[in-house]
């Protein structure tokens, strides 16, 4: 059983959260949590948190199962390109340059784990 958790129009680029995300990726559940927790980088924060959450809505799913942490393991975390929000900063001689403020979507999926020795 699984289920996952998607956090949509993230204000961080999807190169600094794919950054954490490569790491992730099979962790179990606490262990994944743990390593946002303590890694230095902005974009840890919002993936713990999501990651977390993923693992609340497989406990919720499968409540006759009474699921712990360790049970779980993050399946699929990826990144996907979310829409730019476009700003203009005032240049020299009367010119405008564009500022790209991007965004992300990130969609983590955490799944039970089946035989555990």
């Amino acid at each position: 059983m699984e289920a996952l958790s998607i956090v949509r129009y993230l204000r961080i680029s999807p190169k600094k959260l794919q950054q954490v995300v490569g790491h992730i990726k099979g962790l179990d559940v606490p262990e994944a949590v743990l390593f946002t927790k303590f890694l230095s980088k902005g974009s840890s924060v919002p993936i713990g948190k999501a990651i977390t959450s993923a693992a609340a809505n497989l406990r919720v799913k499968a409540e006759d199962l009474n699921l712990s942490d360790e049970d779980m393991y993050v399946k699929d975390i990826y990144v996907n390109k979310g829409p730019d929000l476009k700003r203009y900063r005032p240049r020299a001689y009367g010119r405008a340059s564009l500022i790209r403020k991007r965004t992300s979507h990130l969609t983590v999926i955490v799944a039970q784990r089946e035989n555990r020795e």
